[in-house]
C-alpha cells in the first residue's frame, strides 16, 4: 500500500515518520491473508527491512503495532463504505432512484463474498473491550462513518426521500448494524437465501424510513 493510501485510511498517520508508516503498511498487508496471532515481529522486521530498535522507538510493544494496523484496516472499510453510500445518495435524482441505489448498496455490503471482512471487523470490535487505546481509536473511525452516513440521511430528508421525523444518526447506526449483523448467518450450517435477505432489508428500510 502506498503512503498516500494509508494516510487516507487514517488521518493520524498523515504526518507519521516514514519508518512508522512502513511498519504499519507491512502489518496491514500481512493481515490480508492471515490472523494477527499468526504474525510475528520477526516477519514484520524482515519484510520491512527495519530494525527492532526502530520498531520499539515508534511502538511501545508489538501488540501496539498490530492494533495500529487493525485501526488502519478498519478505517479502510469506513472509507469504502462511505464512498459507496455517498455515490448512491448524490447520484439519485428521484426518491425511486435513491431507494434503488440503496438496494444496490445492500446487495454489495451484504454479499456472502464479504464474509471474511465481517469476521475481521467483528474481531476488531471485540478486541476493543478492555483495550482503552484501541477503543478510542476505533471510536474515532466509527464516529467518522456514522457522521458521514448521518449527513447523507439528513440530505435525503431535505430532498423528501426519508421521513423527516427520524434522527439521522439513529438511522445511520441501524444501517451499519444490519450490515455487520449479517455475520449471524455466516456462521450457521444452514444458511438463508441471500437474495431473500436483501429483499427483506430493502423493504424494511423503504417502508420504515421512506417519506
Amino acid at each position: 500500500m502506498a503512503l498516500s493510501s494509508i494516510t487516507r485510511d487514517n488521518a493520524k498517520m498523515k504526518n507519521a515518520h516514514p519508518t512508522k508508516v512502513a511498519l504499519v503498511n507491512t502489518v496491514v498487508a500481512l493481515l490480508e491473508d492471515r490472523r494477527a496471532d499468526e504474525i510475528t515481529s520477526e516477519q514484520v522486521l524482515e519484510l520491512s527491512s527495519i530494525s527492532k530498535g526502530s520498531m520499539y522507538h515508534h511502538f511501545v510493544d508489538f501488540p501496539a503495532l498490530i492494533d495500529t494496523a487493525r485501526v488502519v484496516r478498519y478505517a479502510r472499510w469506513v472509507d469504502s463504505s462511505t464512498d459507496l453510500f455517498t455515490g448512491i445518495a448524490t447520484s439519485a435524482k428521484t426518491k425511486e432512484e435513491f431507494f434503488e441505489g440503496l438496494s444496490q448498496y445492500i446487495k454489495i455490503t451484504q454479499s456472502p463474498t464479504l464474509r471474511a471482512s465481517r469476521f475481521e471487523r467483528a474481531r476488531i470490535l471485540g478486541l476493543a473491550d478492555g483495550n482503552p487505546k484501541l477503543m478510542h481509536d476505533l471510536g474515532e473511525e466509527q464516529k467518522r462513518l456514522t457522521d458521514s452516513i448521518s449527513d447523507l440521511i439528513r440530505e435525503a430528508q431535505e430532498r423528501g426521500y426519508f421521513r423527516s421525523d427520524l434522527d439521522p444518526a439513529t438511522v445511520a447506526v441501524m444501517i451499519q448494524a444490519y450490515t455487520l449483523g449479517r455475520i449471524v448467518d455466516d456462521v450457521t450450517t444452514d444458511q438463508m437465501d441471500p437474495e431473500k435477505w436483501n429483499i427483506l432489508v430493502g423493504e424494511i428500510i423503504e417502508k420504515s424510513f421512506g417519506a
